[in-house]
């Protein structure tokens, strides 16, 4: 198993598969050609979800910023084509200035941002932990008096610290930043931003209520920060970026607990999501939102549970629910934009994390089924979903016909406002991409 650095990944919104991960490919295919000679231009082909949804999520974007710059480069959509290896499959190309192929490289953004194809794998390049599931890693733990945090350092080094203190920054930062913001999120679906409004109504509550509203927007200050292409940190998404800095943000304000017990519940759910990562998947693309949200809340429920003290099977359990209760949860964004239902499932999903490391804690830590066998279930569910329902944005709320519909008269209402705000003068007007 992988160290949990390549789980959380500091980057730019709004998906770590469908941004991060072109965008380092688009990288990685630069280095692979520096040195051939007569290169004229590129072309990158996006296949499957990366195709059908590769406009809401900026992924022609993140390559255009990363080529375009070396050479001219047509970013093509074959949604119809999808290819065996991975649904988020890309080609990348460089020819001539005679249209001679001079380099191809095909490769996948697997989820998170993590890259493979069939030579090389970024999830299994450095085999740091001997035990890939947490049924094995229990015994081991118990037995030599070990917590899962003290198991992620005897696995990683002593300077996971450092970069888990990192990430921790750049969590705070995208909460503090998405509060101080307002307005419309960019993309044509006209939402607004709430997170803002969410903290300020939160204090006249009283203090329960008022506790859950500010958790509310602290998920949704980093989740409209991801929509709006903003720096986030993956964890284990982009997709799902909100739900693990609102809990650890909110437990630190109301309870005080120290950056370094931060920093130890980041490694100890940074665990648990690479058991996922290694068993299953966290692509939305492969298993659904599942496998983006889903493992989010099963992280945080974890990293609550240790920071309230929770012993080992206190803490696998309020996992174990955290996931188990998402099991079936389809991925179907609106127009592929990152935005609904996806904003609001990261505020529900911290919600819900908090309740299963309650619920976990309450109890003795023994429980039927095994954070490992939901797991399992998790992955054979994905694999069971239709594409439909899996980042396409073909299924699902994706498809209600009047959203769609409303959507639509509002693309024709801004195209009308462009044409008449010129008032006859010859002014270049600045056009939009359809909504849907």
């Amino acid at each position: 198993m992988d160290s949990i650095k390549q789980l959380y990944r500091i980057g730019h919104g709004p998906s770590s598969s469908h941004t991060i991960g072109p965008m380092r490919a688009a990288n990685m295919f630069l280095t692979q050609v520096k040195g051939i000679e007569g290169i004229a231009k590129f072309k990158v082909t996006l296949y499957g979800s990366l195709a059908l949804t590769g406009k809401g999520h900026m992924t022609d974007s993140a390559i255009m910023s990363v080529l375009n710059t070396v050479h001219p480069t047509e970013v093509e959509f074959k949604s119809e084509i999808e290819l065996a290896y991975h649904p988020n499959g890309m080609l990348f190309q460089a020819f001539s200035a005679t249209n001679e192929e001079l380099k191809r490289f095909t490769v996948y953004s697997i989820g998170g941002g993590v890259l493979a194809n069939e030579e090389f794998n970024e999830q299994t390049t450095n085999e740091l932990y001997k035990l890939h599931h947490i049924s094995d890693m229990l015994p081991v733990l118990q037995k030599y008096g070990m917590s899962y945090w003290e198991y992620v350092e005897r696995c990683e080094s002593t300077d996971i610290w450092d970069y888990l203190a990192e990430i921790w920054r750049v969590m705070k930062a995208s909460i503090k930043e998405g509060l101080d913001r307002e307005g419309v999120l960019p993309g044509g679906l006209g939402l607004r931003r709430k997170a803002a409004d969410y903290l300020i109504k939160a204090q006249s509550y009283t203090e329960n209520l008022r506790a859950r509203g500010q958790l509310y927007a602290y998920a949704l200050a980093v989740s409209e920060q991801n929509a709006s292409g903003g720096l986030v940190v993956t964890a284990p998404t982009c997709g799902s970026c909100g739900v693990m800095p609102a809990v650890l943000y909110y437990l630190q304000e109301t309870r005080g607990f120290t950056d370094t017990r931060i920093l130890h519940a980041l490694a100890t759910a940074g665990l648990f999501g690479n058991v996922v990562r290694t068993n299953a998947s966290i692509s939305g693309a492969e298993v659904g939102c599942q496998g983006e949200v889903g493992v989010a809340c099963s992280m945080a429920a974890a990293a609550a549970s240790q920071l309230f003290g929770g012993t080992l099977k206190q803490i696998e359990y309020a996992a174990e629910m955290g996931l188990e209760h998402h099991l079936g949860l389809t991925c179907d964004p609106v127009c592929g934009l990152v935005q609904v239902p996806c904003i609001e499932r990261n505020a529900f999903a911290a919600s819900r994390a908090l309740d299963a490391y309650m619920y976990a804690n309450f109890t003795d830590g023994t429980h039927l089924v095994s954070f490992d066998r939901v797991v399992s279930v998790m992955n054979q569910t994905g694999l069971d979903l239709p594409s439909l329902y899996k980042e396409t944005s073909l299924g699902g709320l994706a498809s209600l016909t009047d959203i769609r519909n409303h959507l639509s008269n509002m693309d024709d209402f801004a195209k009308d406002e462009r044409k008449t705000s010129n008032h006859g003068k010859k002014h270049r007007v600045i056009k939009t991409p359809g909504l849907c």
